[in-house]
């Protein structure tokens, strides 16, 4: 951490206005999204529970972290980070670990039993980060592009 950071605001972006004002953060972690289909994309996975934290400092949204909270035979109850990033101009100075806390303090006063995220596995900065907070590597995540038209 390079300093203190600067005082910070964390709320749900549930407006249009807010939602888009995540948009530049999160397009640093999700290129492929297009800026002007972001809050209609979010809008529509906020109906199926999808959450948009955002963490402003000096009223500028600096980090993001997309989640929901779930139930499952597998983990009980459960927070899901989808999405989580911190704007790379603010990397290591803190906000990440500020956003990270709040998120596992949401899920505690939810009830979860357990928390969860999927990190890709060229992303070591975020792996050594998820470590430093104490998450452990419990699983392998497979996946099948089912996108017929992509070949």
């Amino acid at each position: 951490m390079s300093g203190a950071p600067r005082p910070v605001t964390i709320f749900l972006a549930t407006a249009p206005e807010e939602i888009e004002r995540c948009f530049p953060v999160m397009s640093q972690l999700r290129p492929h999204l297009e800026p002007g289909r972001f809050v209609e994309t979010v809008q529509r996975q906020q109906a199926g529970g999808y959450q948009l934290a955002a963490l402003a400092a000096e009223g500028r949204v600096v980090a993001v972290g997309g989640f929901r909270l779930g139930e499952n035979l597998a983990w009980g109850r459960f927070c899901y980070v989808d999405d989580l990033v911190t704007d790379e101009a603010e990397r290591s100075d803190g906000y990440g670990s500020l956003l990270f806390d709040w998120l596992v303090k949401r899920a505690e006063e939810a009830g979860c039993a357990q928390f969860h995220l999927d990190s890709g596995v060229q992303r070591f900065d975020a792996h050594r980060f998820y470590l430093g907070k104490r998450m452990s590597i419990t699983s392998h995540h497979f996946a099948l592009n089912l996108d017929r038209a992509a070949k």
